[in-house]
């Protein structure tokens, strides 16, 4: 073979082959940025979902207390982002907005006061949804005002706010933000009447209103409650974990910063508990482990703290046992109740299981 035609055979090989691994490049390059924008949407989409999801609960809440309670949802403002996303943020510094529901009994005498419950709502990015929809009933019917705020991270609101997420931290804030609310702007609101009400999540910050707030509060109960985040994460799922290590969130794991998880831990505090609480648990709860609950039980009693606590033995639900709607769950809702009772002193208490299961679900 000629020797120039075969260097010009051999030159053309070689620029193909040049061409078709920047071609393949270009392609592949174009596939990922494809692959990119489609999550993008589908995240999108997500939260467009609960977006959704909540205008209609929105409605439901009118529907299922509209005949006792006038049904109010307010738009407030906490502390700003506990760290801004980026560092060029100009308004990094502004307070962050949100929502919460208000519920006032029908029933309420304007020149009379009313104690106020707390209820702070559960799951690490959840919302404050009808599924509570028979325990304000159960609130509403003795003539408690309630409150709960939709605190950053929650989901219905868009993914800013759930990117905005501050679980064991600001969230508390915002909480707390409703808490005074009430009672700065509602007249019928006896703010020395004041207790917190939570499940799971909302126990966790229902623990750090009474310990680290305990002048706010006359008496908190806390169900089921996250504890100790050293605990939780060593015992659930790296998929978990990455709620935490989220580059918007702490971005950093438990080993990296163990101190900030420590902060956020309601077992950190234990040793200031000086108000009455009640800590419900179950052995068959399949989230918040019952080992996560007797640590902050067993911090309490080595620190010699005064307090009730119940460890129920295998109640049918797992870990909505006491908020599900079985006889067994609406009689331990009232002994919860009772308890409150003897701090909050509500103007209609139960005198029965029967008579509260007749005020939250009307037969």
């Amino acid at each position: 073979m000629n020797k120039n035609l075969l260097t010009l055979i051999i030159t053309l090989a070689g620029l193909m082959a040049i061409t078709g691994t920047a071609f393949a490049q270009n392609e592949n390059e174009e596939l990922l940025n494809e692959v990119k924008s489609l999550k993008r949407q589908v995240d999108g989409y997500r939260h467009t979902h609960d977006l959704i999801i909540k205008k209609v609960d929105d409605l439901m809440w009118h529907n299922m207390l509209g005949d006792i309670a006038f049904v109010d949802k307010v738009r407030l403002a906490g502390p700003p982002r506990w760290k801004p996303l980026r560092e060029d943020d100009r308004f990094a510094a502004n307070p962050l907005q949100f929502y919460c529901y208000v519920f006032v009994p029908k029933s309420v005498n304007p020149n009379k006061k009313y104690p106020l419950i707390v209820l702070p709502h559960s799951g690490i990015h959840a919302d404050f949804s009808t599924y509570y929809a028979h325990i304000v009933r159960e609130f509403i019917a003795q003539q408690y005002i309630v409150v709960s705020a939709e605190y950053r991270g929650s989901t219905g609101y868009g993914k800013a706010t759930y990117e905005n997420i501050d679980y064991g931290g600001l969230e508390n804030e915002d909480v707390m933000v409703s808490r005074d609310y009430m009672v700065e702007n509602y007249d019928i609101v006896d703010s020395t009447r004041v207790g917190i009400v939570g499940w799971s999540h909302g126990g966790m910050i229902s623990l750090m209103h009474i310990l680290r707030h305990p002048q706010k509060y006359n008496v908190a109960f806390a169900g089921v409650p996250v504890s100790d985040l050293a605990n939780r994460l060593a015992s659930h799922t790296p998929e978990y974990s990455a709620n935490f290590t989220a580059k918007y969130h702490i971005g950093e794991s438990i080993e990296e910063n163990p101190q900030e998880y420590k902060r956020r831990s309601p077992s950190t505090y234990a040793k200031e508990l000086t108000k009455p609480l009640l800590i419900h648990t179950n052995t068959n709860d399949n989230d918040v482990y019952v080992e996560e609950v007797l640590l902050m039980i067993d911090s309490l009693k080595a620190h010699n703290r005064q307090f009730d606590y119940k460890v129920f033995e295998n109640s049918p639900g797992g870990h909505g046992f006491d908020r599900i709607d079985t006889k067994v769950a609406t009689d331990i809702r009232f002994e919860i109740h009772k308890f409150l009772e003897r701090y909050l002193s509500p103007a209609k208490p139960f005198k029965s299981p029967s008579q509260m299961r007749k005020a939250a679900y009307r037969f």
